[in-house]
This record gives C-alpha cells, structure tokens and sequence, in this order.
C-alpha cells in the first residue's frame, strides 16, 4: 500500500508573485533550464546563446525596455506556472511565463483551425462550438470539469490539468473573480449549450434549486442539523492526507480476473473472477481467502444452461447471505443482461436459471440490488429490484403457482413483475440504490438523481437536477438522508432533508422538498492527483461505508480512480466551516481525502459492515480488490504499535 503526499502547494507568499525585474527573473530561467518538460522550458545550451545574442545587442546599445513596459496593456495578465516532478521528493512549481494572458474563445467543428481534437468534435457534432481556455501560447484546453480546475481564493490563484498541472496567479483580486466567473459561465454554456444567464439556470435547474444557481445564497442548515451522532470532525492544522492512520493488515493473490467484490455482513465475503466465485473469511481485521470456490464452465456457471453470455459480472447476495444472485452482460462491454443465475452458496450449485420477461417479452435488465440495504440478511428474501435504461421494476424469485421449478425444466424458469413502472422514453436510468426502509435512488445519463418511495416506482418524489456529467454509480445512508452520486470527474452528496410546511424535517423520499433544497458538495481530486491517476481514469464505485442499523452512523465515503482508493471523512466533508471551502466560488468542493495506492488498476474499494469495526477503530476495514489481489486496510485514530 501507498499513499500520494500532496505536491500542489506553491508555499509562497504573495510577494513572491509580485513582478521580478529583468535580472531576477533571468536569474530564475537558468536556476530551471535543465528541467525538461512539455511547456517547452529552455534547455542551459539554448539559454546560453541566448545569452550571448543578448549580449551582443546590448553592445549596439539599442534601446531596452522592460517587459512591462513592452505591454503596458496586456489584457487578462497573469502569471502561468508549470509543476514539475510528480509525486516525487524533487516535484515543484516553476514559472512558466511570467507575464501572458488569458482568454476564453470559441471553437467550432466547423473550422479545422480552431481546433484539431476530433473527440470533441464528436462531443458535439457537426456545426457546434465550445469554449476554449487559452493561456498565452502554451496552454489550449476546453472549458469542462476534466481540467479539475480548483480555487485559491486566498492567493488569488487556480490550478488545472491540461497536459501538466498549471497554476495561474492574478495580480488583483478583482481579475480572480473575474476569471473564475467567465469561467464557471464558459462551463455552463458548454454543458447545456445555453448562455449562463440567471433565467438559463433556473430554466435548466429550476426554481426550487436556488441553490444550485446561486451557491452563495443556498441554506446550508440541513447540513448542520443532520451533522449530530457524533460531533464535529477536529479541524486539521493543514488540510494534507495523513498515512499514519491508514494500516494495511494483509494483502493476498486473488486468481486473477477478478470483476466483482461481493461483501457480505455475516461469515463470507465473495469476489467473482473469470473462472468462477472466491469465498472468503469476514474477520474485524479484513476478510482472508477460504480456498473454496465455484467454477465457471465456460464463460458460464457450472451447471448453467445458459450460452453465449459473458463471465457474471454483477452479483447480489440473498436469502441470509445462502444465495447469490449472479447476472452476465449478454455483450461484452454491455451491462445489460436476460437473465440471471441463482447459485446457492452452501452446496456451490446452480439452482436456478431465471429468465427476464414482462408480458410474455423477454426484456434485459441493467442493474438489480436488494430491497433494502439490509434484506440480503433475511432468510426468506425472495423479491429483489431490476433497473433498466427505462425500467424500475420489482422481482419475484415465488412461482405464482405454487410450484418450485428448478433447472433442469426445459425452459427457464421466467420472474414474475411484482411491481414496477416502464417509463416511455428519455429517463436514461443508469445506476440505483435502496435505503433501509427500502426507498430507492436512481441515477441517470442526464446527470439527474431521482428519489422513490418505498410504496411507488411509477413518480419520483424529488428529482435532483444533473451538474452535466452522467452518474455512473449511486449510493445512498441507510437512513437516506445523503446521497452520493458518482461522475467520471467528481463525487457529488446530496442532503435530502427538508421542512415541510409543519415544521417537521423529512426526506425526499417521502415527500417534495420545496424550494428551500440544500446545495449539493463535490468531492475532486486535486488537479495534480488527477493528472497522477491518468488521463483515460475516472471515478467509479463511490460508496458509503455499510450499516444497517438505525441510530448508527456511516462514517467515510470510498471511491475508486485509476490505481487509486480515495477515501474521504464524512463528518469533515459535512462540516460547512471545514477549511475547505473557504474562498470558494461556486458550489463547495471537497480536497481532503487519504489516497491507498495499488500496483494496478482497482476493481472495486469496499469497506466492510460495520459488524467488524474492531475495537481500536471506530471504522470497519476496507477492502480494496484488484484484478489479481485482494487486500484489507484498517483505518484508526493512531498509529499501531510494530
């Protein structure tokens, strides 16, 4: 296990951005000449004739002027800085261009010249235009959440990633404002294609979500009044991630291939892989390997009749952790499935193969999950929910007539459609999750998150407007009064309680929340860990860690970029005075977080139920899975003793 020490501050003082004069600043040139990096900084030999020309010129006693003096006007001045080394003891920032501009301008699929990136020319088809950031003559990227643009208002600086992680340093506070206001407006006309004008926004979020419209006047008061159980987080002096509280107890291979982690509350934990179904120990210090497992015929289940079908991709634990519910794409690359096969656990066999269909159709399936967070520890569970692009939906594993159909019937055995809604078009559904009581929340393509109550699937009783990227992964308290939305770029929690007109707080999923919603939270990585995890990584799998209790309190969120496990401190990223959010604009963002680092790209990072926090640490462990090994972290307050 590693950790990524945060490299991003520049550590200077607001003289150091002050204008140097000439010497200095060629002084500075040569002290990083023989650092080579893409911004094209001069190498010594090439900075050396530049010397020697110079010197020359001066001997004709030309005229010289400042630089300053050469552009007494220069528009959107600011000075650019380029980090360089990594995540390495030597990383630092450099100046990059001491005096250059700024400029938001527009590019169109229709003219070559203004920009040669065919992918978003594909964004946005033909005849469209976005906005571009250009920085003097280094620096060309579209407006979009991809540069990870984050904010220091204190030092009036941004930093962001386009090839490199760059820093842009404003001379006044008034042109930071500036900057990050056209910016902010840039990003959301390339989202919605409209003008970020005020009557825009409300048109596209609307008017009970003032707050995503205008961050600076949302009610932030639901935050705090569901920030009880266990007080407020301690503020750190410095907001940088700490390793000593992060403990690795083992780590063990995994056979490879591994495509799923399937924890369990009770005895087992299971990762499913290309060859078939690993159990393994729950212990309160990590879960260890069994050496049991179940294997795939195939690409298929040991006595599965089904053909055709990729590796099981999805699995769902049932019937007091007895049953396993396992469901193959019917393409590769494709989530969607027709069927599903019922393993059960205690013999390692197929009982069942059970068949996708609705008014005599077969229809496919995107996603299923329990119907509640806690009934995969019921013993006689025996209905699960289904998700489809179009589809929210109830099924049920009970014959209608009575009779028990096993696999060996010539046909397989069909669900019955307890109950559900097949929406007629456009809803896009993506990803869901269920709460305790069994409301349910859906994630969409459009970015939007809708609530359900536990008595009906057909209306939602709140639907959260999209921040313009799609939820690939939703996760939701057990008592679901937070929500937590994965993109490919950021995290994004949702408070859903709110004031009826009695004064009594509810949640969104058992009413609607009127115009007084809280504004959401991001949670980001920093520019430089995000240019570190890679330019083709993003988010996935962000998770609460798992209760399934009332009156208990998840304590951490865990999302997976890349070879990396980010995990955040839920009561921190609640805390509206966490040092944070302090001069920022715009919706708040979250940067404190631990990073565990992997060898190779991470299938899934879990925390394990709360059953097996152990007594030193108030969290339960992660468990962290790769596709050739598994291992459990533990978090805890102090340092071990070795």
């Amino acid at each position: 296990m590693g950790t990524s020490q945060s490299r991003e501050g520049l550590d200077v003082s607001d003289s150091d951005y002050e204008e140097e004069d000439d010497e200095s600043q060629e002084q500075r040139e040569e002290d990083h000449s023989d650092v080579k990096t893409s911004s094209g900084v001069k190498s010594r030999a090439s900075v050396d004739q530049l010397d020697e020309v110079d010197e020359k010129l001066k001997a004709l006693k030309l005229k010289y002027q400042s630089s300053s003096a050469q552009t007494p006007n220069l528009k959107n001045a600011v000075k650019l800085y380029l980090h360089i080394g990594g995540n390495t003891p030597n990383a630092k920032w450099i100046i990059s261009d001491k005096r250059t501009s700024y400029a938001f301008v527009k590019a169109s699929s229709d003219n070559p010249d203004d920009d040669d990136d065919d992918e978003e020319e594909g964004s946005y088809g033909k005849g469209q235009s976005w906005w571009v950031l250009k920085v003097g003559s280094k620096v060309r990227a579209r407006v979009s959440t991809e540069i990870q643009l984050k904010m220091f208002g204190d030092q009036r600086r941004v930093d962001f990633v386009s090839s490199g992680v760059w820093a842009l340093k404003f001379p006044t506070d008034e042109a930071y404002r500036k900057f990050v206001t056209e910016f902010q407006n840039c990003l959301f006309e390339n989202v919605y294609g409209l003008e970020a004008s005020e009557e825009n926004k409300i048109k596209i979020y609307g008017k009970e979500f003032i707050g995503w419209v205008k961050p600076e006047e949302a009610d932030d008061s639901m935050w705090e009044d569901a920030d009880d159980g266990f007080g407020k987080t301690p503020e750190p002096v410095t907001p940088v991630r700490r390793t000593e509280d992060l403990m690795e107890e083992f780590e063990e291979a995994a056979n490879g291939g591994v495509q799923s982690l399937t924890l369990g509350a009770l005895d087992n934990s299971f990762l499913v892989n290309d060859v078939g179904v690993q159990v393994y120990r729950n212990f309160n210090h990590g879960i260890h390997g069994k050496g049991v497992s179940v294997k795939f015929d195939g690409g298929r289940l040991q006595g599965s009749s089904s053909s055709g079908q990729s590796a099981a991709k999805k699995a769902l634990l049932m019937r007091a952790e007895t049953n396993m519910m396992l469901m193959s794409p019917m393409k590769e690359g494709k989530p969607h499935a027709s069927s599903l096969n019922q393993l059960d656990l205690e013999t390692g066999k197929v009982v069942t193969e059970w068949k996708f269909e609705k008014d005599g159709a077969d229809i496919t399936m995107r996603d299923i999950t329990n119907d509640t967070k806690g009934s995969q520890l019921d013993p006689s569970e025996s209905t699960f929910l289904g998700l489809d692009d179009n589809r929210l939906c109830q099924w049920d594993m009970r014959d209608r007539k009575g009779m028990v159909q096993t696999i060996a019937a010539a046909n397989s055995p069909v669900l019955h459609w307890n109950q559900g809604h097949q929406f007629s078009r456009g809803t896009n559904f993506q990803c869901f999750a269920t709460t305790g009581d069994g409301s349910i929340v859906v994630g969409s393509l459009d970015g939007k998150i809708r609530l359900y109550s536990k008595t009906s699937m057909r209306q939602a009783k709140t639907a959260f407007p999209g921040l313009g990227s799609p939820i690939t992964h939703v996760d939701v308290t057990y008592d679901g009064k937070w929500v937590l939305g994965t993109t490919d770029t950021y995290l994004v929690l949702i408070c859903t309680l709110f004031s009826d007109k009695d004064g009594k707080t509810k949640t969104g999923f058992t009413g609607r929340m009127g115009n007084k919603i809280p504004a959401p939270r991001l949670l980001k990585l920093t520019p430089l860990d995000s240019h570190l995890a890679g330019t083709n990584n993003k988010f996935h799998g962000g998770h609460f860690s798992w209760v399934t209790e009332n009156g208990q309190q998840e304590r951490h969120l865990v999302a997976t970029v890349g070879k990396f496990s980010v995990i955040w401190d839920f009561q921190q990223v609640k805390n509206s005075a966490h040092e944070c959010y302090r001069n920022q604009q715009g919706l708040k963002s979250c940067y404190c977080y631990k990073i565990v680092l992997k060898d190779e790209s991470i299938v899934e990072s879990r925390f394990m139920h709360d059953n097996f926090a152990a007594s030193d640490s108030p969290q339960a462990p992660l468990v962290v899975a790769t596709p050739m090994k598994v291992s459990s972290i533990s978090l805890s307050g102090k340092r071990r003793a070795t």
